[in-house]
């Protein structure tokens, strides 16, 4: 009944996704609102890991909170449009998901750390939404920046799949994949529900943890 209401939302092809443009839509250099650290280039030392798990309003307020983060920031990424606006983003016709950068030192926090936040706070099983949020770009996804953050993503996954199939969940869907070009969203869009703390934008975190 659901689908037939709301079809499946399907990726875009690259030769249907929207052009974009040559130049990127944040052209000031932008600092965190809560952090006060630079959003580009992220601090020195850091690393980065991009998560996507629904709307990033409150997706990155969950990682500006974690000790050993030193900056995050939203944008768009996994898709073909060049430089996209979030209203491109919202067709559905640039195929990127809304994503969070989190910049991160290592020696604090663990990269395997960022994805137990990751799964805890999201349902990964439901394909391309979150609750009501619908849309390829709400779909679960870790882009990765080199073989060891893919391994240890497939690796946090598998053990996640297991606590969810415990719980009556079905198989994950988590999108992971290299990490291509990372798009800043617009500047409102950054640290959102610190600038609107009454701000929309739910967890859809299932209770399902792994120890």
């Amino acid at each position: 009944m659901f689908e037939r209401l709301f079809p499946k939302p399907t990726l875009v092809d690259r030769d249907h996704a929207l052009p974009g443009r040559d130049t990127p839509v944040v052209t000031e250099r932008l600092f965190h609102d809560v952090l006060g650290t630079p959003l580009e280039p992220v601090p020195a030392g850091s690393e980065v890991a991009y998560l996507a798990l629904g709307c990033f309003w409150g997706a990155e307020k969950l990682y500006w909170q974690l000790d050993g983060v030193t900056s995050t920031a939203v944008g768009y990424q996994g898709g073909y449009t060049p430089n996209p606006t979030y209203e491109e983003t919202c067709t559905g016709r640039t195929g990127h998901a809304e994503v969070v950068r989190v910049a991160y030192d290592p020696q604090q926090i663990s990269y395997a750390d960022l994805l137990k936040v990751f799964f805890e706070n999201h349902d990964p099983t439901q394909g391309m939404r979150q609750g009501n949020d619908i849309g390829t770009q709400y779909r679960s996804a870790i882009y990765t920046t080199d073989e060891h953050q893919a391994e240890t993503a497939r690796r946090v996954r598998d053990e996640y799949q297991e606590a969810f199939t415990r719980s009556g969940y079905g198989e994950i869907t988590t999108e992971i994949a290299p990490a291509g070009p990372f798009y800043l969203a617009e500047a409102y869009h950054q640290q959102y529900l610190d600038k609107n703390p009454n701000g929309y934008c739910p967890i859809h975190a299932t209770g399902v943890t792994c120890r």
